[in-house]
């Protein structure tokens, strides 16, 4: 299996993509649209939350965004259900609120209202009727999403605002893939993101939901950390098991351009870079929601060994 043939299976199969639905969303700022994108058949599908970054475009962060991903996901079986969380630029919120900029608190219960209103969105994309797999769902995000998926997958930090302990973990989601995510606090972070208080207290250690962690080994991300690259690995080094961690190799933030097709922000842009990473992501939670698929171990052999390889994946 290679990554052209991988691209090659994501054109040719058909998908339907419905946005924005409005959910309702009592005590929001506004309410909850999201985007669904799901395969054109098939039943008992598997459900990922995708969650986007903080990033400096006008509509990449909302809904509209991580194209890429979002349909290659699911022309693979997945139904893929995007968020507009508060922070994107679409919405120009106030930024005096009490949780801008980043709204990190607000992204993890978007994903919970999603879950709640599963039967919601079911009844507003007619094609999914009945086609849900409500045991089985999974979290993704990337950046500043990778952080909200570190929640609902068990991290834990103190709110800077009170001092009390926050736990946001969902148990309805059973996997998570953490792309470019932030890393530990302390003094891990630059001066920038220490203005950002709930950097400061990052805890994986009661993360035990499985997970992939992706990291880019040229993503320095010097306006978060003094730790360079290896910050993004922290989710991995710092969770118990069971975890994968796959390191691209020449990859920065934007680890090929993920977030949309020929996005200009994009520094290290990669068609086949980001090819793979939407294989892999695919292969790791089929393996993981069904135990005993072997998507993951063939995909990752295909595209992290030999002279090709895209970079490398260590579990534990």
């Amino acid at each position: 299996m290679t990554t052209s043939t991988l691209v090659a299976d994501t054109i040719s199969t058909p998908i339907v993509s419905v946005g924005p639905i409005t959910l309702p969303a009592p005590g929001r700022a506004v309410d909850l649209q999201v985007r669904v994108s799901a395969p054109m058949t098939g039943t008992r599908l598997p459900i990922i939350l995708l969650s986007h970054g903080h990033g400096h475009s006008n509509n990449l962060s909302s809904l509209n965004g991580y194209g890429p991903l979002a349909n290659h996901w699911a022309a693979l079986g997945f139904v893929v259900i995007q968020p507009t969380h508060l922070d994107s630029k679409t919405l120009s919120l106030n930024p005096g609120d009490n949780e801008a900029p980043l709204y990190w608190r607000s992204r993890a219960h978007d994903m919970t209202r999603i879950l709640d209103a599963l039967d919601t969105i079911e009844a507003a994309v007619t094609q999914l009727h009945g086609r849900l797999d409500r045991d089985r769902v999974a979290v993704a995000g990337h950046s500043m999403g990778g952080h909200t998926a570190s929640l609902l997958l068990g991290a834990r930090l103190t709110d800077p605002h009170d001092g009390t302990p926050v736990d946001l973990t969902e148990p309805r989601i059973s996997a998570g893939v953490l792309l470019a995510a932030p890393g530990r606090g302390g003094d891990a972070l630059s001066e920038f993101a220490r203005s950002y208080g709930f950097f400061q207290t990052t805890d994986f250690s009661a993360m035990t939901t499985p997970a992939l962690v992706v990291a880019g080994d040229r993503d320095t991300s010097e306006h978060l950390t003094v730790r360079g690259a290896q910050w993004h690995a922290d989710p991995y080094v710092l969770s118990p098991a069971p975890k994968s961690l796959l390191t691209l190799f020449e990859a920065e933030h934007g680890l090929g351009g993920i977030s949309g097709y020929d996005a200009a922000e994009t520094t290290d842009e990669s068609p086949r870079r980001v090819a793979a990473v939407a294989a892999l992501t695919a292969a790791y939670l089929r393996s993981t929601l069904y135990p005993g698929d072997p998507a993951w171990q063939s995909t990752r052999a295909a595209l992290t060994s030999g002279v090709d390889a895209v970079g490398r994946v260590e579990s534990k």
